[in-house]
């Protein structure tokens, strides 16, 4: 029979389950996991929750009924990245609510995709959300559809959509590059309306120059729980955002007190100071 090896053992007695070096990430897990759980209780009893109007999410609904009262389609584009990217699934989100309104509205929704597992989400969204409005009739399969994996030939691709259709209202939501100023100067040639959003820096300034609106980093993951109101998702939003307030006090206080450790020298003070910034390390 195999022994088991004697210092193996030992060392892995004495390793445990716990390691005490990372008892802060512990303690700021619990933080922000309480303030989640408090939160989504409070918005799932009924109390309100306030939630900064995002300019761009007010004028949805207006941007389809504009569409809808001139005749012409509805363009989204849901960025250029597969479904393993975090904007992707979060333009998903809104192409569902979005979709949802323009069932309601009936106005043709035109999704290009440049990935084909994105289409078939995208199909599989859109298509619920037709059933959701009760127009399950009114869903066109074809309507969402691959067009290149090339990034530049999607671009040009979606240009010659632009100008073909003439859409009343361009969406652009998702992960964008180079393409971003391309895609969004066409449409405003157009005259059309367009909502922009991107958590891509290096991209905002082209969306905001040429669009409407822009969603700007967090409002494009904050947009599915601002549109649909639903209690776990405003909950965890909220508690998201109780989390970054007490990470930033902490900061401070921090700051604060190393600060004052530095011109005072006392003891105490580096006692606490020390303690504020282990959460941290």
């Amino acid at each position: 029979m195999l022994q088991a090896d004697p210092v193996l053992a030992q060392a892995g007695a004495e390793s445990g389950w716990f390691n005490a070096d990372r008892t802060q990430a512990l303690v700021l897990g619990i933080i922000l996991t309480g303030a989640i759980l408090l939160y989504v209780v409070l918005a799932s009893a009924g109390r309100p929750l306030f939630i900064r109007k995002i300019a761009g999410l007010e004028t949805v609904e207006e941007a389809v009924g504009r569409a809808t009262e001139m005749g012409k389609p509805i363009l989204y584009v849901p960025g250029l990245n597969d479904m393993d990217e975090v904007q992707t699934i979060a333009s998903m989100n809104l192409l569902g609510h979005l979709a949802t309104i323009i069932a309601g509205y009936d106005s043709r929704l035109h999704v290009p995709v440049r990935k084909s597992l994105v289409m078939s989400v995208a199909r599989e969204t859109v298509q619920q959300s037709y059933l959701t409005a009760g127009r399950p009739d009114a869903y066109q399969e074809d309507d969402i559809h691959y067009v290149s994996d090339a990034q530049f030939a999607y671009a040009a691709a979606v240009d010659g959509i632009i100008v073909r259709e003439k859409p009343a209202a361009c969406f652009y939501l998702g992960g964008f590059y180079a393409e971003s100023l391309i895609l969004a100067e066409t449409g405003n040639s157009i005259g059309a309306i367009q909502i922009a959003g991107t958590a891509r820096p290096p991209q905002l300034p082209f969306f905001v120059a040429a669009c409407d609106y822009t969603l700007i980093g967090e409002e494009l993951f904050a947009a599915s729980a601002y549109l649909s109101k639903e209690p776990r998702m405003l909950g965890s939003l909220k508690g998201q955002d109780a989390g970054k307030g007490i990470a930033i006090v902490f900061i401070l206080a921090g700051s604060a007190l190393a600060t004052l450790e530095s011109i005072t020298g006392s003891e105490t003070v580096r006692e606490v100071s020390e303690i504020v910034l282990w959460l941290f390390r």
